[in-house]
């Protein structure tokens, strides 16, 4: 399984990152060690919500709306 993960910041609640990957407990534990540029100054941070899919590429496209103007509005709206 592939998965498009939310993460939320402990401590700054307002910030949230999108990611995806194989395996999200090792990369939720990647970004809260600071191996991510993007996350390390916000850490900790929790899974908010994940997506399973069976393909990559549909974990990745969904990444990608997620990140857009429309996918930004949709995830304020319902996470």
């Amino acid at each position: 399984m592939y998965y498009t993960y939310i993460l939320q910041s402990l401590s700054h609640p307002d910030q949230q990152y999108v990611g995806h990957t194989s395996d999200l407990l090792k990369r939720l534990s990647e970004h809260n060690e600071g191996k991510s540029i993007s996350t390390c100054k916000y850490r900790p941070w929790k899974v908010n919500t994940y997506f399973a899919f069976e393909e990559v590429d549909k974990a990745l496209q969904f990444e990608m709306y997620l990140k857009s103007g429309s996918g930004r509005v949709f995830r304020k709206r319902h996470f």
